[in-house]
């Protein structure tokens, strides 16, 4: 069960420019930036009450983010919820009849694990589930 808003994603054109608004008009610290290779983004990290919104600059137009871009263009791009158990989470939603984007978790460098679902059974909202790695 999803138990905290992790991050709010947010399509933008370009990184620095969206950060005139977010970091500099509305006063959100920038937490830090980086390149995701496997995604193909580069993202800014900006923190409120405990959760980010993360700002999304595709680096190939080629890929899911950057084919939403040139589709939708800038704005919300997606909704991440942080889960206990991912496998679990995902065997829930299959049992639901809930449409997965990947079937298995993917994994990020930071061995957070995650995974997509598809907005044809959110009511047209992506919506991402997150696994923090365990501490300890």
């Amino acid at each position: 069960m999803p138990h905290k808003i992790n991050h709010v994603a947010v399509l933008v054109d370009n990184l620095d420019d969206a950060l005139g608004f977010w970091q500099t008009a509305l006063g959100l610290p920038l937490e830090r930036t980086e390149v995701n290779e496997a995604e193909a983004v580069k993202i800014g990290f900006l923190g409120v009450g405990g959760t980010d919104i993360e700002l999304l600059e595709p680096t190939d137009p080629e890929t899911g983010v950057g084919r939403a871009l040139a589709k939708r263009g800038a704005g919300l791009h997606h909704i991440c919820l942080e889960v206990d158990d991912i496998t679990a989470s995902m065997q829930r939603m299959r049992d639901h009849g809930v449409t997965l984007i990947n079937e298995t978790p993917r994994l990020r460098e930071d061995d957070v694990q995650y995974c997509f679902i598809h907005p044809k059974s959110t009511g047209g909202v992506l919506v991402e589930l997150y696994e923090l790695p365990k501490e300890g």
